[in-house]
């Protein structure tokens, strides 16, 4: 009976037709009452009228391209100073700046940080190192939230955690974290003060806003309080120099932002912080391009180079440049492929001006990089035709060889120089070198310094000695 009930009821449900929602009095009554408008509030209305704008105007886009029958524009001029959508740009992205940079951890929100990962940390029994699982992690979350704020929320992501390595317990270090916490701070912090000074807004930053920047870190690092006022234009045009070596390899005269983040300069820079008479030897001042001690050290050997005092340095001047070690081929070359013909004078003078000097001395300095190796390959490609040969590196050693016998040394085969050079880069083309080749090879510095200088050739031929010489301090 009930089994007999259901099944013919089921069917005849089944045999019912509903009906379409369209075909509802209701329905078509409700659609009528909404596309009227009449049940929309103001703020609904007009968000349909814009919408319906937009749409017009993205119809109307979409015509004259099909009429045009050309590629879309790509460029977009920029809006002309003073004009209303420069000011309405200007004002967006100070608000986007800002907006930013409300969401940032200052100060006071890292310590409390600080102060919460250590009273919710464990200590590890055999290392001592102060730890925390995901579960801490969690609560350190939480309790990081209530006394600092929701800006702190996003450090505590899972993804975060599983960046750090983990003991066999699964625990992360409380240090590693933190210093991860502020290096992010630091560097969006960075950005947004870049970004402030970029005035086109296009991503990068010309030298004078770089050197802007760096005038604005100058009372916040403690090693550069001290600095004479008179100094400080001067050192900021030595310290963005070397921002725009690193940053701005086809010498464009602008450094990508995001470059200029990501380098070994900004953090270079950034280690002036320290106190200087407690915690950073002489040694370490010297070695940092960005301490005033090195700034200092760089202008006076322009100075004293300088001999006609005209503000430029000439061949001559020029090749006296450490102790007059280096060679004249070398300085030839320099002049050739970096200083720029007529620049101060008619004709075909050339002499060097301090931006030239400046990427001289950081390709000396930094001559295992790929931007310094790359300076000076172009001085040691004799041909400019991107790779040395057997002759080019005769060409090159024979003025070495000349400063090496001059200063006393003891005879030595050029042919044996040239194969001991071949073995160190091993080239993929056995007849010639490539710059690709010194930079595979992980000695590229090593043989631009013996073709070069001749204390470079010494330093690499007494190479075992100076080796023993660091080791022993050390084992006493």
């Amino acid at each position: 009976m009930y089994s007999g009930s259901s099944d013919g009821e089921g069917h005849d449900a089944a045999q019912r037709k509903i009906p379409p929602a369209s075909s509802m009095l209701w329905v078509r009554n409700l659609r009528r009452f909404i596309g009227s408008g009449t049940g929309l509030g103001s703020e609904a209305l007009m968000e349909l009228e814009i919408k319906r704008i937009l749409l017009d105007i993205f119809k109307e886009k979409q015509q004259k391209s099909a009429e045009a029958g050309t590629i879309p524009s790509f460029y977009k001029k920029k809006p002309e100073e003073g004009s209303i959508s420069q000011r309405v740009q200007r004002l967006a992205k100070y608000r986007f700046l800002k907006k930013q940079s409300d969401l940032l951890l200052n100060a006071d929100d890292l310590d409390a940080m600080w102060v919460c990962l250590r009273e919710n940390c464990v200590i590890d029994d055999a290392t001592g190192a102060e730890k925390m699982n995901y579960e801490d992690f969690c609560h350190i979350a939480s309790v990081c939230t209530e006394q600092i704020g929701p800006k702190c929320r996003r450090f505590f992501s899972p993804s975060n955690f599983m960046k750090f390595e983990k003991d066999e317990s699964g625990r992360i270090a409380i240090l590693p974290f933190y210093l991860y916490v502020m290096r992010t701070v630091s560097l969006t912090q960075a950005r947004i003060d870049m970004s402030e000074l970029d005035e086109d807004s296009d991503g990068f930053l010309q030298q004078h806003e770089m050197e802007a920047y760096i005038r604005g870190l100058i009372p916040n690092l403690a090693q550069l309080r001290d600095m004479p006022p008179a100094f400080v234009q001067m050192y900021c045009r030595i310290a963005a120099h070397k921002f725009f070596f690193f940053c701005d390899p086809h010498r464009r005269g602008k450094a990508c932002i995001k470059k200029v983040l990501l380098s070994n300069c900004l953090q270079e820079l950034m280690e002036l912080h320290q106190e200087s008479e407690e915690e950073v030897t002489d040694t370490e001042q010297a070695e940092n391009w960005f301490s005033l001690t090195s700034a200092q050290r760089i202008c006076d050997v322009f100075l004293t180079l300088d001999k006609d005092m005209n503000g430029t340095l000439s061949k001559q001047e020029l090749g006296e440049y450490a102790d007059g070690t280096l060679t004249e081929i070398f300085i030839e070359r320099v002049f050739d492929e970096h200083i720029r013909r007529g620049k101060t004078g008619g004709g075909n003078a050339r002499e060097m001006d301090l931006e030239s000097f400046l990427d001289f001395v950081l390709a000396l300095e930094n001559k295992d990089t790929p931007e310094g190796l790359t300076y000076l390959f172009r001085c040691l490609d004799l041909h400019g035709r991107g790779f040395l040969t057997t002759a080019d590196i005769h060409s090159l050693f024979r003025d070495v060889h000349q400063k090496w016998i001059e200063g006393g040394n003891y005879e030595l085969c050029i042919e044996d120089v040239r194969d001991e050079i071949w073995d160190m880069v091993k080239p993929a083309d056995p007849l010639r070198i490539t710059l690709a080749d010194l930079l595979a090879c992980k000695q590229g510095g090593t043989v631009a310094s013996m073709l070069i200088d001749v204390r470079g050739f010494w330093a690499h031929d007494n190479r075992e000695n100076l080796l023993q010489e660091e080791e022993e301090p050390e084992e006493e």
